[in-house]
């Protein structure tokens, strides 16, 4: 259970946004919540921890992240559980991926103990918000991001840190379209493909929005030097299932290290699957779908949990997946569980508030 050391200042909103919310229908990342946490690094610390009403912000047009994105993110999510708890699936693996992120973007890292006691106080304040029906959740966005009013190139000495959630449906509402992708690049070795960082998803809009207009929903992005490899799509890590065994890119370099898919590695090694975490060359998936030996295809990611993939496009020819997937079905099944309380959580990955 949820315990807390630091103190936060409490400013409550005046008036609450619930009663408008129609959590009938809830669509992905438009309602937010009544409060956010906030918080300042000034002087070689950070300060001024509080939880206030969530609010439009004011800020400089000289604001380095304006001009130069050094900013890092995380996504997690809520639940009430069986027992109407409110649990958080690994919220600790997002504070260390986001102390890792910090690192590469320059920007000095919240520590793992106010990551926790910000999200922790602020759950127990809105847990009205949280959703309860099938296939919705508490979205939480903590984001950090660089305060100086100034146009020039270093990092920044000020910073921003912020908590803000809001209620959500599901991100995918059925099986996706995806194209790999072999003209433009998401990230390259050596660059900041690992860190939750802004300008990542920035360089991706493009290319993404040209494959929408063939008819696909997202990309899979391959290596940016060679293009051979398969690495991960836009919102989401990938997995496949080829002749029984899941195999996924390796973390690392360019591709995040996703908290869902870790899970999802370690309940399939429980189960006695055979994983591969290895690079998978574009060649080989395609023959093995020429050879009808690719079972199933999905992806893995905060938003989606289990994305199922039913078509994948490559040079001007489309690769239909089954329309049965029991792989992906037991997995997605086996997470809402733990989620939900309903089997063990053997390996501690629920957060109870």
């Amino acid at each position: 259970m949820s315990s807390t050391t630091i103190d936060f200042d409490v400013r409550l909103v005046t008036e609450s946004k619930l009663p408008s919310v129609d959590f009938n229908h809830i669509e992905f990342g438009k309602v937010y919540s009544d409060h956010m946490f906030a918080a300042e690094y000034e002087e070689g610390e950070w300060k001024n921890f509080r939880i206030e009403p969530y609010a439009n912000l004011s800020i400089s047009p000289a604001n380095a992240t304006l001009h130069y994105a050094q900013s890092v993110f995380e996504g997690l999510k809520a639940y009430k559980n069986d027992a109407g708890e409110i649990v958080v699936f690994r919220p600790q693996a997002n504070a260390k991926r986001m102390i890792i992120s910090a690192e590469r973007m320059c920007i000095p890292p919240i520590s793992e103990e106010l990551f926790m006691e910000a999200l922790t106080e602020l759950l127990k304040l809105d847990a009205a918000w949280i959703p309860t029906k099938p296939d919705t959740s508490l979205y939480i966005r903590p984001v950090i991001f660089a305060n100086d009013p100034y146009v020039g190139i270093r990092p920044s000495n000020t910073y921003k840190f912020l908590i803000f959630t809001g209620p959500v449906g599901a991100y995918y509402s059925e099986p996706v379209n995806v194209k790999i992708e072999t003209k433009y690049t998401r990230a390259v070795a050596g660059g900041v493909g690992f860190a939750k960082t802004a300008g990542n998803y920035a360089a991706s809009l493009y290319p993404a929005l040209q494959a929408q207009k063939e008819g696909y929903h997202q990309l899979i992005w391959t290596d940016g030097q060679e293009h051979q490899y398969i690495e991960e799509a836009g919102t989401m890590n990938l997995m496949f299932c080829i002749n029984d065994t899941l195999i996924t890119a390796p973390a690392g370099g360019s591709i995040l290290d996703g908290i869902t898919k870790n899970s999802i590695l370690t309940i399939a090694r429980d189960w006695g699957m055979k994983v591969e975490e290895r690079k998978l060359r574009v060649t080989e998936l395609i023959e093995a779908f020429e050879a009808g030996q690719v079972q199933e295809a999905f992806g893995a990611g905060t938003a989606a949990t289990v994305s199922k993939i039913k078509m994948i496009g490559y040079e001007g020819k489309q690769y239909n997946l089954p329309t049965v997937t029991p792989v992906a079905d037991k997995l997605l099944k086996e997470m809402e569980d733990i989620k939900m309380g309903r089997k063990e959580d053997v390996h501690g990955w629920i957060y109870k508030v």
